[in-house]
C-alpha cells in the first residue's frame, strides 16, 4: 500500500527533494522539512497543491526533530507510514588536515539526527505494528575511502544502528530500510573535485528507492556496477587496502 503521510528530512534538495515530490505526485501528504525555507517555498510550488507540509527544521535540534514528528504524527491522525531519515552534509576531512569541528557537524547530521529522527518515529509505528523508517547510508560505508573519515564512518554508523532496529523489528510489521546510494547528480554531489563513476540522474535514484521503499525491502543498493565495486573493496585485505587507498589522492 502507498503511504498516506510521509515524513523526510533534507527534503530541500537532492534525493530528500526527490523523494518528496515522487510521494506528493503519487497522493502522499508529504511533511518535508529542511533549514531553508526558501528551498521548501520552491518545493511546496513543484507539488500538487496541499501535498507539501513545509517544516523548517535544522536536524541539528534534536528535540525540534522530536517535536516535528510529534506534531506530523498528529496531523496524519497519528500515524506516520513512513519517515525517512536522509539529511545529509559531506565534507573531506584529511587526517592531515582534520578539521574538528567539521568532523562533528558530519556526524551530528548524518549519524546522530538520523538516528534521532528514527528514534522519535519508531514507538509510534511500534504501537500500531505498522510503518516504514528508512535511513540513508552510503556505498562509503563499506571501506575507509581517502580524506573521507568523517563522511565514511557517519555512513558506516546509521548502517550498523539500522542492522540492529531490524533485528529488534523481527516479529513486528514495522519495516525498517537501509538506503546504500552511490554518487548522484544533487547539489552535494556537484562540489565533488573527484571522478564520480557511474554517476546517475537523480530521477533514476529516486525510482529505484522508491521501488525498494514500497516493496519493504530491507537493503536499497545502486547503482549495480558501483556496488559491486565496493563490495570487492570490503574483501580485500587491509595489508592491501589501506596502501593502495593512500596513494588515491593527497591532500
Amino acid at each position: 500500500m502507498a503511504p498516506r503521510s510521509v515524513f523526510i528530512t533534507g527534503a530541500s534538495s537532492g534525493l530528500g527533494r526527490g523523494l518528496s515530490l515522487h510521494y506528493a505526485k503519487a497522493g502522499a501528504r508529504v511533511f518535508a522539512a529542511a533549514r531553508r525555507k526558501d528551498e521548501l517555498q520552491r518545493l511546496a510550488g513543484d507539488a500538487p497543491a496541499g501535498s507539501i507540509v513545509r517544516v523548517p527544521l535544522d536536524v541539528q535540534d534534536s528535540e525540534a526533530v522530536v517535536a516535528a514528528i510529534g506534531r506530523a504524527e498528529q496531523e496524519s491522525g497519528g500515524a506516520l507510514d513512513l519517515v525517512i531519515a536522509n539529511a545529509g552534509v559531506g565534507r573531506p576531512t584529511p587526517a592531515r588536515k582534520m578539521d574538528w569541528k567539521w568532523v562533528k557537524q558530519i556526524f551530528d547530521v548524518n549519524a546522530t539526527a538520523a538516528c534521532v529522527t528514527v528514534a522519535a518515529a519508531l514507538p509510534a509505528m511500534i504501537a500500531r505494528d505498522s510503518g516504514q523508517v528508512v535511513m540513508m547510508s552510503s556505498l562509503a560505508a563499506f571501506r575507509g575511502m581517502p580524506a573521507e573519515a568523517a563522511y565514511c564512518g557517519s555512513k558506516a554508523a546509521v548502517a550498523t544502528f539500522m542492522e540492529s532496529v531490524r533485528v529488534d523489528l523481527r516479529r513486528t510489521s514495522v519495516r525498517a530500510t537501509t538506503i546504500y546510494p552511490g554518487f548522484v547528480k544533487t547539489e552535494m554531489t556537484a562540489k565533488n573535485k573527484f571522478p564520480m563513476p557511474f554517476l546517475m540522474e537523480l530521477d533514476d535514484a529516486v525510482k529505484v528507492m522508491a521501488r525498494g521503499i514500497e516493496r519493504g525491502a530491507k537493503i536499497i543498493s545502486y547503482p549495480l556496477p558501483l556496488v559491486a565495486i565496493t563490495r570487492g573493496l570490503g574483501s580485500i585485505p587491509r595489508s592491501v587496502y589501506e596502501p593502495l587507498a593512500a596513494r588515491l589522492r593527497m591532500f
